[in-house]
């Protein structure tokens, strides 16, 4: 009997999962989809390439680029929450797709440039 009420619930209930491809996947905030960076941000620090476990990040200061292999990122966010100045973020969608003839690995240009300090006047002292 208990078998018999399980199939009627089935055929009259919606399902409990969604049907992909009918229906678009829902992103929620806490969705850990892929690492962006912004380039204006970025001070060439190197915390994030020092600190990520799976060594997917790459800073190179010499050439101002920051590269991150998405097939060795574990999206675990510790780049994003040591970044102090808010260079690192992550997505709620997932990153394309890629082959391993690709090699998933992206490259940005650094772009921050140091703002100047204002000058001193001299004779004011201010």
């Amino acid at each position: 009997m208990k078998m018999l009420k399980i199939i009627l619930k089935q055929f009259t209930h919606k399902p409990v999962t969604t049907t992909f491809p009918a229906e678009p996947a829902r992103h929620f905030d806490a969705t850990r989809g892929h690492v962006v960076l912004d380039p204006s941000k970025c001070t060439s620090c190197t915390i994030c390439m020092k600190r990520c476990p799976s060594q997917a990040i790459t800073v190179d200061r010499a050439t101002k680029t920051w590269t991150i292999d998405r097939f060795r990122c574990v999206i675990c966010s510790q780049c994003v929450e040591l970044c102090k100045f808010g260079a690192v973020s992550l997505a709620t969608e997932y990153s394309t797709s890629a082959t391993p003839s690709e090699r998933g690995t992206e490259t940005f240009s650094i772009t921050y440039v140091k703002p100047e300090r204002p000058k001193k006047d001299v004779e004011t002292g201010k």
